[in-house]
């Protein structure tokens, strides 16, 4: 073959024209000739829809790609140069779950922090642990690149419980880099910040604009009311005080740590009788609408309602670090690796989300040093609950489990995690057999 299979698991998802997008525009550097989108049964209707849109993508963009479909990863895997995982267990009725379970305890719900994201772990984790097996049979070369969440968690259960090259990607720091452009008026090739932490709990330690470092401005701008989240963030404005403290840039996904209270009083009156529903119910609606426009077969590019999924800049962040790599680069980029030693005071072989210099050889974390004490403090007790969690993941041990509950930070008490797991491992018995008879 004269040129590369990406493998694309996960590929009904409504992500996918953003990637295919993204190889499109990059096909001078990056020569993709197939891509091939597996799926399960389940997702086979919206597979064929999602792939229809690639092709006449590929048409009127004059490419002659091959997209592929099916329903066997095996045949998706076999001899990929890279691998894509875009996949969510469960699907978003999963998720409407983990959202609303942890509510009824005035705990947050989210799918990848707090009681939510642990649910949402012990359901990946074998899964991806399965597609590593098969990848380390058919395409042991071959480059994973992770976009299933909880990323960084997936992410360090790949580097610890297999042999494949695996690399977890968030598009969490790129929408900051785009937003913090924004902010100075600038063009987004004209900033950089310097992150560090872990996946969804990723700080800038620095902003710079042409070299300048602009960190103040940002942070008075963000005090005054800027706004810098996401979609799936409720745009809660931080206080000015806490930010002069704390001299870094948080990102959108910190206000679940530093303003718990509010955020969980927005997801109740959001999921009351009457509200819009928790952000999967929200998102149910706008999968529909987007199917609705990616079936119309008079559409051929990826549609400006993609960016209401949350998934603003996913192929400029993926496809940019495929290159890198294939292309051996030596850029920077921010990603989510074994630390290293690159934040003082986390373990080295923990996954951490931090700005490395990429090339064949793949990621190479760029030393910050220690963190400030609150922020490393945090990153010590999320990193504490992460890795408990993926031995419950992998184990199906329920004393692990109701450790990692207990540990994470936005959990209130022992007590409260007992609760949330027993209903957790109910409403997930279909997909956790580890947990058999444990329930």
């Amino acid at each position: 073959m004269n040129g590369l299979k990406l493998a694309v698991i996960g590929g009904g998802s409504s992500y996918t024209p953003e990637l295919v997008d993204g190889v499109l525009r990059r096909a001078g550097e990056l020569p993709v000739a197939e891509l091939w989108l597996a799926d399960i049964p389940s997702g086979e209707e919206k597979l064929a829809v999602v792939a229809a849109l690639a092709r006449r993508m590929a048409a009127r963009a004059g490419s002659a790609i091959e997209v592929h479909t099916t329903l066997d990863r095996r045949q998706a895997l076999a001899g990929a140069h890279y691998v894509i995982t875009q996949l969510r267990v469960g699907g978003l009725a999963a998720r409407v779950s983990d959202e609303r379970i942890p509510l009824k305890y005035d705990v947050l719900g989210q799918e990848t922090v707090g009681p939510g994201g642990f649910a949402n772990a012990l359901r990946t984790v074998p899964v991806v642990l399965d597609i590593c097996r098969d990848i380390e049979a058919l395409c042991p070369d071959a480059w994973l690149i992770n976009f299933a969440n909880p990323a960084g968690l997936v992410t360090e259960a790949v580097l610890g419980h297999s042999a494949v090259k695996c690399i977890g990607l968030c598009n969490v720091p790129i929408n900051m880099v785009m937003t913090a452009a924004k902010l100075l008026d600038a063009v987004p090739a004209d900033v950089a910040i310097d992150f560090a932490g872990l996946n969804h709990l990723v700080w800038g330690l620095a902003v710079r604009l042409r070299g300048e470092d602009v960190t103040g401005v940002i942070l008075a701008k963000l005090a005054d009311g800027a706004a810098l989240t996401m979609n799936n963030i409720p745009d809660l404005k931080w206080d000015a005080a806490f930010l002069k403290n704390l001299g870094l840039v948080p990102s959108p996904y910190h206000r679940y740590y530093y303003m718990t209270d509010r955020l969980l009083g927005e997801e109740q009156a959001a999921a009351a009788p009457g509200g819009p529903g928790t952000r999967a119910e929200q998102v149910q609606a706008v999968e529909e609408a987007l199917f609705a426009r990616y079936r119309d077969e008079t559409l051929a590019e990826k549609p400006p309602e993609l960016a209401k999924r949350g998934g603003a800049y996913y192929s400029e962040a993926a496809v940019s670090l495929i290159s890198a790599i294939q292309n051996d680069k030596n850029e920077t980029h921010t990603v989510n690796t074994r630390n290293n030693g690159a934040i003082a005071g986390l373990p080295a072989d923990a996954v951490v989300e931090i700005n490395c210099r990429v090339g064949k050889g793949g990621a190479v974390p760029l030393p910050v040093g220690p963190l400030p004490p609150d922020a490393l403090s945090l990153a010590q007790q999320v990193k504490a609950y992460e890795r408990l969690a993926i031995e419950a993941a992998v184990t199906g041990d329920r004393a692990v489990a109701l450790a990692a509950l207990a540990a994470n930070p936005l959990v209130p008490s022992a007590d409260v995690a007992g609760k949330l797991l027993d209903e957790i491992l109910a409403a997930n018995r279909e997909y956790l057999p580890r947990f058999a008879g444990q329930q």
